[in-house]
C-alpha cells in the first residue's frame, strides 16, 4: 500500500478489527450494485470513499428531476444523463483509486449470468422483485453474498444472504415469489429520503464486512426500520427446506 493510500484509508487502518490487512482485503474486492437510484447513493459513495478496488454498476436509468430528494450521488447538473455515469463521476471525485465500471443495462439472465460470478459480494439496491429474484438466483447458483436493502414510504429492512454458509436461508425463503406483493414504486407510494439513506449506508457497511473479513454480517438475520419512530426489529430467518431456490445446494 502506498504512502497516499496509507494517509487516505488510515481511520479504518486504526481500527483493529480492520487493519492494514482487512484494508488490503477491502481494496481487492470486486463488488457488483444492481440499482443506481436511491439505495445505491450512499452505497457507491461510501463504498468508493472505503476504497473498493472494483465497483460494478448496473442501471439502464437515466436522471431525473423527482430523483433528487433522495438520490445523492446525482445533483441537477447529472438530470437527463444516465445514472451510471453520474454516479461514475460522483464515485470518482470521492476516490480516484476505485475503478467504477459503469453499465447502462438492464440486469437480465444474461448480464446477471456473467458479473455475478465476479463479483465477491452484490448489493441488490433495486425496487421490484422480479429483479430482486433473479439476482438472488444468480447468487445462490454462483454462490456469491448477497446484501439487500429496501425502503418504501417510511420502512426500510436489510438483510444478507450467504449461499456459501449451509445453514443461511436465500431471499427467496424469506420471500416466496408465489407471495410477492403487487409491484409498488417511489412514484406512487413516496418514500422518505433519510430512510432510502439509513438503509443505503447499513448495504455499504455489511458489504465491507463481507469482503473484509471483520465483524459480524446480517446473514440469517432481518432489520426493519420504521422510519416514524426510528424502532429497528430484529427477526431471525430460517433457512426453508423446500425452497424453489436454495434447496439441496
Amino acid at each position: 500500500m502506498r504512502d497516499a493510500e496509507l494517509s487516505r484509508y488510515s481511520r479504518h487502518i486504526l481500527l483493529d478489527d480492520i487493519g492494514i490487512e482487512g484494508q488490503d482485503r477491502i481494496n481487492a474486492a470486486r463488488v457488483l450494485v444492481i440499482g443506481a437510484g436511491g439505495l445505491a447513493s450512499p452505497t457507491v459513495l461510501y463504498l468508493a470513499a472505503a476504497g473498493v478496488g472494483t465497483l460494478t454498476l448496473v442501471d439502464d436509468d437515466v436522471v431525473d428531476l423527482t430523483n433528487l430528494q433522495r438520490q445523492i450521488m446525482h445533483d441537477s447538473a447529472s438530470v437527463g444523463s444516465p445514472k451510471v455515469l453520474s454516479a461514475q463521476n460522483s464515485a470518482a471525485r470521492i476516490n480516484p483509486l476505485t475503478r467504477l465500471v459503469a453499465l447502462q443495462q438492464r440486469a437480465d439472465a444474461a448480464l446477471l449470468e456473467t458479473h455475478v460470478p465476479q463479483a465477491d459480494v452484490v448489493l441488490d439496491c433495486t425496487d421490484n422483485f422480479t429483479t430482486r429474484h433473479a439476482i438472488n438466483a444468480a447468487c445462490v447458483r454462483h454462490r456469491v453474498p448477497l446484501v439487500s436493502g429496501a425502503a418504501v414510504q417510511f420502512d426500510g429492512q436489510i438483510s444478507v444472504f450467504d449461499p456459501r454458509a449451509s445453514d443461511c436461508p436465500c431471499y427467496a425463503c424469506a420471500f416466496p415469489s408465489a407471495s410477492a406483493p403487487d409491484p409498488v414504486a417511489c412514484a406512487t407510494m413516496g418514500v422518505f429520503a433519510p430512510v432510502v439513506g439509513v438503509i443505503g449506508c447499513m448495504q455499504a457497511a455489511q458489504a465491507l464486512m463481507v469482503v473484509g473479513g471483520f465483524g459480524v454480517p446480517l446473514t440469517g438475520t432481518l432489520l426493519m426500520l420504521d422510519g416514524r419512530s426510528m424502532e429497528w426489529t430484529r427477526i431471525g430467518l430460517p433457512r426453508d427446506p423446500r425452497c424453489s431456490v436454495c434447496a439441496g445446494r
